[in-house]
């Protein structure tokens, strides 16, 4: 926790800096999919999408990679005011080929309706990204810090986590308050993988299994220059009639063998200035069943946490190019809580610190050229979970360093 006492000192430092106030809200940049949403269309069809690439170097493998990480092509359409239609249609890693694995995909990103109710309330129904933490509804490269999103909101909190269902979304008439609540389909248990949290459970809109629904809601909280949220996920993971599911030792239904996920965070932003901090914990109080089932080793529980400081040294140039260097810390640990072994076993390499140090130049508000270093250190190999020990192979190393050199856009 050395790290977050360090954030917490550097935020009183640089709150002395100088320059003039910009809101959290107003840092996420506008684009014709942000003008289609907000009602500010002037056309009735829009496109619009956002795009990364990046090099990395891997100093322990001595491997540098390349790769278009993705591209993404929204089409929107307003047919009135009160109803339109979102899509994007996203590649990543660039090519997609029948009959080869380790290569990109090809999916939909999102595919919805929007109904507006009033001009404080909607209603969205299809396949969207419901408000969980920070990045899921705010991931466009020139709107989040470093290369690769954070670690947290990507092995914790799934980034980019769509699901087909409805949503209910709104703003106090009084309070400076939004609010939030979906149902949607559950997870599939039987495709969850150890060491990658909730994200192989996720049918992203193919196929999903509804005989088990999730429900997720959350509160925005915005006062002066901070903004706060608290956001939930409640789900079923087994979409199983109940007789295979009974064969199994699973519990069936809407919410059976349910797992659940919370989460907080905070924003600030002032005179060039902006922190931001996150913790998540999921809950599989059942683990041990989905681990009988299906020959898994799963976690009864997982967290992360982060926290992060930037500045905009180009910030008093009003409508000039920004330079924002910034340092986050990220702790995590996907094997929190096990089942009582023999149900499940310690893997001390998911319990994880990464550091990630670095800037983003933006000669125009949606245009990046980032630079970070990440440190990551992990707790202790299990031998009981090595398969090709050495000599076969190198022996493993609980301290890594990556550099990282990547671009994005966003229109």
């Amino acid at each position: 926790m050395k790290f977050f006492a360090c954030f917490v000192t550097a935020l009183a430092c640089f709150n002395q800096l100088s320059a003039q106030t910009r809101t959290p809200a107003q840092q996420l940049l506008m684009t014709n999919e942000d003008s289609l949403r907000n009602g500010k269309n002037g056309s009735k069809t829009v496109i619009s999408g956002y795009g990364s690439a990046f090099y990395q170097r891997d100093f322990n493998q001595h491997v540098s990679t390349m790769t278009l990480e993705r591209a993404v092509l929204f089409v929107g359409h307003q047919f009135n005011e009160k109803i339109s239609f979102f899509s994007e249609l996203e590649i990543e890693n660039a090519k997609v080929a029948a009959g080869e694995s380790g290569l990109g995909e090809v999916s939909m990103e999102q595919a919805f309706l929007k109904f507006n109710l009033n001009p404080k309330q909607y209603i969205v129904a299809g396949l969207f990204v419901p408000r969980i933490g920070i990045l899921n509804e705010n991931h466009l490269p020139s709107n989040f810090n470093g290369v690769e999103r954070p670690i947290v909101e990507t092995l914790i909190i799934p980034a980019t986590w769509r699901e087909l269902g409805v949503g209910f979304y709104g703003s106090s008439n009084r309070l400076p308050l939004n609010y939030s609540v979906a149902i949607v389909n559950g997870l599939n248990s039987a495709e969850f993988a150890h060491g990658d949290g909730l994200r192989s459970g996720r049918a992203e809109g193919s196929n999903a299994l509804a005989n088990n629904l999730a429900v997720t809601a959350s509160l925005q909280y915005l006062i002066s220059d901070f903004k706060f949220q608290v956001s939930g996920y409640m789900g079923g993971t087994v979409g199983l009639r109940p007789k295979s599911a009974d064969s199994l030792g699973l519990n069936s239904g809407a919410f059976g063998t349910p797992v659940y996920l919370g989460e907080a965070d905070l924003q600030y932003a002032k005179k060039g200035f902006s922190a931001k901090a996150l913790f998540s914990y999921i809950a599989y109080p059942e683990a041990d069943k989905v681990n009988a089932a299906y020959a898994k080793n799963l976690a009864t529980g997982m967290y992360g946490a982060y926290a992060e400081i930037a500045y905009d040294w180009l910030y008093a140039k009003q409508k000039k190019p920004q330079f924002i260097t910034f340092i986050r810390g990220e702790m995590l640990d996907l094997n929190a809580s096990i089942p009582t072994p023999p149900k499940a076993i310690y893997d001390g390499t998911e319990k994880q610190t990464h550091i990630i140090a670095g800037f983003g130049y933006l000669p125009v508000p949606n245009v990046v050229i980032k630079v970070d270093v990440r440190l990551l250190h992990t707790g202790p190999q299990n031998p009981d979970l090595v398969i090709n020990p050495p000599p076969n192979a190198l022996p493993y190393k609980q301290n890594d360093q990556f550099l990282n050199i990547g671009i994005g856009y966003s229109f």
